[in-house]
C-alpha cells in the first residue's frame, strides 16, 4: 500500500537496497537488475545516478534554487540569473528542471537516473543535461539502446517533450508498474499537508497556484 508518506518523501519503509546509497521499491531493484545485464550483453555499463530522494533532500535543491545559491538553467541549459527575477518566475524557472519538495518523482522509489559511466569523457562530470544524450553526446548510444529496450523492462521516460512544463529529461526512467500508481495518488491536498512546519522557499505564490502548477508541472507525466 503507499501510503501519503512514502508518495512525498517523507518515508523510506517501501524501499530496498539497490547498489551503494542507491534504493529503489523492490519490484523496481528487480526490474532494473534485470536491464542492467541485457544492457552489459549489449556493451553499456548501466548505472545509476540518482534514486530515492527524500523529502528534505528536494527541499535543500528547491530552496538553494530559489536563494540563488544553487544555478537555475533556462531551456537551453544556460544560468539564469534568479535575482532578477521575481518569486513566480523563479518558481516557474526551477520547475522546469526540479521539482517540488514532496512532488518528486524520486520520492516514490520508482524512479531513477541513469548514465553509462564508461561513456563519460575522463575528467568530465556528469551533469544530467540534454545534449549529453543527444546526438553527438557521449551518452547517446546508451539513449539508442534505452529507446529500444527499456519497456521490454517496464520502464518508461515521463519527461519526453518540450512544452511550457518540464523540461526533456532523456535520463530519467520510471518503472510504470509503480510509478503510474503513483501518479493518480498525488494530490495538492497530500503535498500542502507534507509542507507542514516546512519552510519551502516561494510558498505563498506556490500555494496559490497549486492547481496549476499540479497540471502543467506535476500530471503532465510527472516531475524530477
Amino acid at each position: 500500500m503507499i501510503t501519503p508518506t512514502m508518495l512525498t518523501g517523507l518515508s523510506t519503509e517501501h524501499l530496498a537496497p539497490l547498489s551503494g546509497n542507491h534504493r529503489l521499491q523492490p519490484a523496481a531493484v528487480t526490474a532494473f537488475l534485470a536491464m542492467q545485464q541485457a544492457a552489459l550483453a549489449a556493451g553499456f555499463d548501466l548505472q545509476p545516478a540518482s534514486t530515492f530522494r527524500d523529502f528534505d533532500r528536494q527541499l535543500a535543491i528547491w530552496n538553494g534554487k530559489f536563494c540563488g545559491e544553487r544555478p537555475v538553467l533556462d531551456k537551453d541549459s544556460r544560468p539564469i540569473d534568479i535575482e532578477t527575477l521575481s518569486a513566480a518566475e523563479r518558481c516557474e524557472a526551477i520547475l522546469r528542471w526540479s521539482a517540488l519538495p514532496g512532488a518528486s518523482r524520486h520520492h516514490w522509489g520508482s524512479d531513477l537516473d541513469v548514465y553509462d559511466p564508461s561513456l563519460l569523457p575522463e575528467g568530465q562530470k556528469l551533469l544530467l543535461e540534454p545534449w549529453e544524450y543527444e546526438e553527438g553526446g557521449y551518452f547517446y548510444p546508451l539513449n539508442q539502446w534505452m529507446t529500444e529496450h527499456m519497456a521490454e523492462f517496464g520502464f518508461y521516460r515521463p519527461f519526453t517533450e518540450d512544452g511550457d512544463g518540464v523540461a526533456v529529461e532523456p535520463w530519467h526512467l520510471s518503472y510504470r508498474p509503480l510509478a503510474q500508481e503513483a501518479e493518480h495518488l498525488l494530490t495538492p491536498a497530500l503535498l500542502l499537508a507534507a509542507w507542514q512546519n516546512k519552510d519551502v522557499a516561494g510558498a505563498e505564490w506556490l500555494e496559490r497556484h497549486l492547481p496549476a502548477i499540479f497540471s502543467r508541472f506535476i500530471r503532465s507525466e510527472g516531475k524530477e
